[in-house]
């Protein structure tokens, strides 16, 4: 069972009073975070955890930013228990 994540419409309905260019690159976002939960999918569905963990924040210098992320993957034998 595939899990409806919503990207595209969550991207859509939050881009509503951006600008063209703004738009364009939520769109360019979600659609790059679509492929990214697919992976994720496909991984777990292999046999892997993933976890998607801040690695550090990008500030824009004119107080936008946004978070970059690290995956930690853990196999089935690297379980705590």
């Amino acid at each position: 069972m595939t899990p409806q994540t919503r990207v595209k419409e969550r991207a859509e309905e939050q881009s509503s009073a951006m600008n063209s260019d703004q738009q364009a690159m939520i769109r360019m976002l979600a659609n790059d975070l679509h492929r990214l939960n697919h992976s994720i999918m496909k991984a777990v569905d292999a046999g892997v955890s993933v976890e998607l963990v801040r690695s550090a924040r990008h500030h824009g210098g004119d107080g936008n930013w946004g978070d970059l992320l690290i995956p930690v993957i853990v196999t089935q034998g690297t379980h705590a228990a």
